[in-house]
């Protein structure tokens, strides 16, 4: 697999598109660096503790009030046993006993604000490096599941167990694999010097107070995605090369060599990353073999609708029903990768008889999804044959980013129809 990282950097605005093969897999884009705000550390004091939903809100210094989850706050939970000693039930501690009005506490926000929601935020604090996760507030240590190999498996967990600090936990993250004992200990003395500096700036601050904020999105990307996996990395500017070069040679300076410049604009009409996007923010997309997909997007949940269009086979209706179902199971994988789609998602394939077929398709679905680093669940199949699925919600969509809300229509895509205007108008009814 060809893997390749195109980079720009322009005024306020940065776009990344990531491509295997040549196509378009994952695009990020921020238009101001101060926008995103998952991973920021803040100095917070909680405003409201809310008994009924087990949860607090927490004034952080955003526009609204950020939701803390009891299991955020204290996630290890406990268990009942039965007579037989076998588990009963799960018991949760109270958030009253965890957290009281007026006190001030540190947290780090894990989903953006949406819409009319504020932040989710956690008080189990993490601060990534390149090849480990520093977790200050528990004790363990922890192993990427990405990493199969068994022996290496155990071999990273007995370095991190070395390296560990004392009261606080590691996780190992997948690129860590292969990496040596000098490299993970540079990344354990930079990430407490991090955790210093955090420390420093809290006991300073008055709250609520922004106290760590997370990387621009350029570095997130050296740090996160940027591996031996990528073959070549291209920057739209010397200015952004000179950048990307001295973060690389603080990194990991051997990948140094995989940094070139080059035109992006030029390179993103070479790979179709522009047709790509556009087609990713439509609510149309259409297969190779000439069916189509309809993603509806709501508060709730988001809906794909799988149709054969033009694609009318060459055997028989079963045969035309399965080879439309697989190529969408593709497509939908990597669109909800590409769309940063998240939450509950329904997906209605074209209706199939076969249970032979029923299993191909979900089993084809499920391995698309191993390719996908974000947490992907499908639930199975409901009695109306819908199938179900959970992607954890990471970051802002893509719509979000880069799209506004129609001030005429309210997000609804629909206006009144020149007939109703016509009748409301000469009944003497205003129109809303």
């Amino acid at each position: 697999m060809r893997r390749e990282i195109l980079m720009q950097v322009l005024n306020e605005e940065t776009k990344v598109a990531v491509l295997e093969d040549g196509q378009l897999v994952e695009i990020y884009a921020e238009r101001d660096i101060h926008q995103r705000v998952v991973g920021n550390i803040y100095k917070g004091v909680v405003r409201n503790v809310l008994p009924g939903m087990q949860a607090a809100f927490v004034d952080i210094g955003l526009e609204k009030n950020a939701f803390l989850y009891v299991m955020d706050v204290a996630p290890q939970s406990k268990t009942e046993w039965d007579a037989k000693d076998r588990p009963n039930k799960l018991v949760m501690p109270n958030i009253r006993d965890l957290v009281k009005e007026g006190q001030e506490i540190v947290v780090q926000i894990v989903k953006e604000p949406v819409g009319t929601k504020g932040a989710r935020i956690t008080a189990q604090l993490t601060i990534p490096g390149r090849w480990l996760v520093l977790m200050p507030t528990v004790d363990y240590v922890a192993i990427s599941r990405r990493i199969l190999n068994e022996p290496e498996r155990i071999r990273l967990k007995d370095i991190a167990q070395s390296l560990k600090p004392e009261g606080m936990g590691l996780i190992v993250r997948t690129v860590a694999e292969g990496a040596q004992t000098e490299e993970l200990e540079r990344d354990v003395a930079q990430l407490l010097k991090i955790w210093e500096g955090i420390v420093g700036k809290q006991n300073k601050s008055a709250a609520p107070a922004l106290i760590h904020e997370d990387l621009e999105l350029y570095q997130r990307i050296l740090r996160d995605i940027f591996s031996d996996e990528v073959i070549r990395l291209f920057v739209n500017s010397r200015a952004v090369h000179d950048k990307v070069m001295e973060f690389v040679d603080m990194m990991e300076p051997r990948l140094k060599g995989k940094v070139y410049v080059n035109n992006i604009a030029e390179l993103f009409d070479r790979y179709s990353v522009n047709e790509e996007l556009a087609q990713a923010l439509n609510r149309k997309v259409w297969l190779k073999n000439g069916g189509y997909l309809i993603f509806d997007h709501t508060e709730a949940l988001t809906a794909i609708d799988v149709n054969t269009g033009k694609y009318v086979g060459s055997t028989n209706l079963a045969d035309t029903v399965l080879k439309t179902n697989l190529e969408a199971a593709r497509e939908i994988a990597r669109q909800l990768k590409l769309r940063n789609v998240g939450g509950i998602i329904i997906i209605d394939f074209i209706d199939m008889q076969d249970n032979d077929h029923k299993n191909q398709v979900l089993e084809y679905l499920q391995e698309e999804f191993k390719k996908d680093k974000v947490r992907t669940h499908i639930l199975g199949i409901t009695s109306l044959g819908l199938v179900e699925v959970t992607r954890k919600k990471v970051r802002q969509s893509l719509s979000s980013t880069l799209e506004e809300i129609c001030p005429h229509c309210n997000g609804k895509g629909r206006i009144m129809s020149d007939t109703h205007l016509l009748k409301t108008a000469a009944d003497g009814v205003a129109t809303p």
